[in-house]
């Protein structure tokens, strides 16, 4: 929903915080989870460019048009700093490029000209700057972010192809940006590309964690056999993805009107951009309610909420929602939530992520992820302490195996910290966010040396704080020092005058930043994103944590408003 849509709960004086007021609010914000049940969760610029590419004929096409115009940088560029930019800003300069071509006689509209040429001047500057680890020599990362690859030689490609046909017919009065031409792309090569559009070609069905990115085969994916839309009518819980399924199509079978559906609903949350991941539903709910038992809050939630988690458990655990694959996070996560929540659930299915060293998110996951090995610390370190003593026989044989699960984990995730104490993840921007996820599951399950760890990280976060008493990568968050704040007063030392000092002045921070609105994207999917209602239920937590300290309201702030939660 939009920010102005978001339901506004009645301001509590902060002196009564601790005494239920953030409780009450944790209560709302669980109860939002049923109002959006797709999740909650921000548009996205690329996902919004490839429907004006894909599916000019849909619902809100004049609007996603302005949307691009309005968010377009004064750099050229669209989405995050530095290597973040690409995926995004490729995508814009794609669907700018398509309409323009699209309709010739209309391409001398000047906004979207002088749009595009912006976007292609920054993309010619960034390009040769990538350092991609794979022989990019550049000063650029690249993140770590899904398909990225593939999106990259997908976009490139179309580009060039847009740009040609433009050179060809050039409008009047429009000729000199025309002859753009991008640079090579360092670092990439079209090996995955073209599996996957050999295997759609001949009839073969996709790894399922490839239809989150479907678009990228274009044609090819058009009512492509063996990527059936889900139950919500989504294909790869993108709007992109179902789209490019769709193509151009007049629905006529189930799934064909399905699809449709799934699209314009998607379009109707935003009054024309979309989110890139959506639905979010297990996501979600799985993050919000661990995020606020974790810290201590006792919202109720609704019996149906437990169902419906626990339902979602499968064999191979669980999906972020309908349209994913299951994934290890997504089923520790939930675990973990039920297990808070007094349900049972054994984690077998994780075993099935299990590698020699980690646990992967899904088979034949490129790369690894720090952030899903914390979760999966966590889910059996609690239900180990939930089952409480271990019992004769199998059951005996199953304790001692995932008794060896937490230990090679805690192995495994020591190993990854940095030097300087933090932790770094493929699922997120910000090293708050991994370090809080890997000093917390250290922390409450951790053996070996996991204590040493803990507090490598805890010198970390007092090492980084910012002058005004916050936290973050590009700038003080309210999410950023959340996690820092939880890092502190649920891993830090107890009575440490330092540690005092720095939470003292995070959360004097953190009730200021907390009124505001606009929260930056950190998370990453095709590019960065943010799930409004698991980052708020963050913040809440540590405010929740910080008021309820021995003095933790602090006398400056009776007679004051503590800060609403965005929900």
């Amino acid at each position: 929903m939009s920010v102005d849509d978001r339901p506004a709960l009645a301001a509590i004086p902060a002196r009564h915080a601790a005494a239920g007021g953030y409780t009450a609010r944790a209560g709302e914000l669980v109860m939002s989870l049923f109002r959006e049940p797709w999740g909650q969760v921000s548009p996205s610029v690329y996902e919004t460019a490839r429907l004006v590419s894909l599916a000019p004929w849909l619902t809100g096409h004049e609007e996603r048009l302005a949307y691009l115009l309005d968010v377009q940088r004064e750099d050229g560029g669209w989405g995050g700093p530095g290597g973040y930019a690409l995926v995004p800003t490729l995508s814009a300069v794609d669907a700018l490029l398509a309409t323009l071509r699209r309709e010739p006689e209309d391409a001398g509209d000047a906004a979207l000209a002088r749009s595009a040429e912006r976007g292609l001047r920054m993309l010619s500057s960034l390009l040769p700057s990538l350092d991609t680890g794979g022989g990019g020599a550049g000063t650029v990362d690249v993140p770590d972010t899904p398909a990225l690859d593939i999106i990259t030689v997908s976009l490139t490609s179309s580009i060039a192809e847009h740009l040609r046909v433009l050179r060809e017919n050039r409008p009047e009065g429009r000729e000199s940006w025309h002859s753009w031409t991008l640079p090579a792309l360092p670092g990439f090569d079209r090996d995955r590309l073209d599996l996957a559009l050999a295997a759609l070609n001949a009839g073969a069905a996709l790894p399922g964690k490839l239809f989150h990115a479907l678009e990228v085969t274009g044609v090819a994916a058009v009512g492509a056999v063996g990527v059936p839309p889900a139950s919500t009518g989504t294909v790869g819980a993108s709007p992109a993805a179902t789209a490019a399924w769709l193509g151009g199509r007049a629905p006529g079978p189930s799934g064909e009107r399905a699809a449709l559906r799934y699209l314009e609903t998607a379009v109707r949350k935003f009054g024309g951009p979309v989110p890139c991941g959506l639905p979010i539903t297990v996501f979600e709910r799985s993050w919000v309610v661990g995020g606020l038992l974790r810290a201590g809050l006792s919202p109720a939630i609704p019996a149906r909420l437990s169902a419906e988690l626990a339902a979602a458990l499968g064999p191979d655990g669980t999906p972020a929602a309908a349209g994913l694959p299951a994934d290890a996070d997504t089923t520790a996560m939930t675990l973990y939530a039920l297990s808070l929540l007094g349900v049972r659930r054994t984690p077998d299915a994780l075993l099935r992520y299990e590698m020699e060293t980690h646990f992967c998110t899904w088979q034949g996951e490129n790369g690894h992820s720090t952030s899903v090995n914390a979760h999966v610390l966590d889910a059996f370190g609690q239900y180990l302490r939930q089952t409480g003593e271990r019992t004769d026989g199998d059951q005996d044989a199953t304790h001692n195996r995932f008794v060896e699960v937490v230990r090679k984990l805690s192995s495994w995730l020591c190993a990854e910290q940095r030097e300087d104490g933090s932790w770094h993840d493929r699922w997120h921007a910000s090293p708050y966010y991994a370090t809080v996820c890997c000093a917390l599951a250290l922390s409450d399950f951790g053996v070996g040396n996991a204590g040493a760890a803990v507090g490598r990280a805890v010198a970390w976060v007092l090492a980084t704080q910012r002058p005004d008493g916050s936290w973050g990568i590009w700038g003080g968050t309210a999410e950023e020092t959340a996690y820092a704040l939880q890092i502190l007063l649920l891993a830090g030392p107890s009575a440490d005058p330092a540690t005092e000092r720095a939470v003292t002045a995070g959360h004097r921070y953190l009730l200021r930043a907390a009124r505001q609105d606009e929260r930056p994207a950190l998370w990453h999917d095709k590019d960065l994103y943010l799930p409004t209602a698991v980052v708020e239920a963050e913040i809440l937590a540590a405010l929740h944590l910080a008021a309820a300290r021995p003095g933790g309201s602090g006398p400056s702030q009776q007679g004051q408003q503590s800060p609403k939660v965005n929900i």
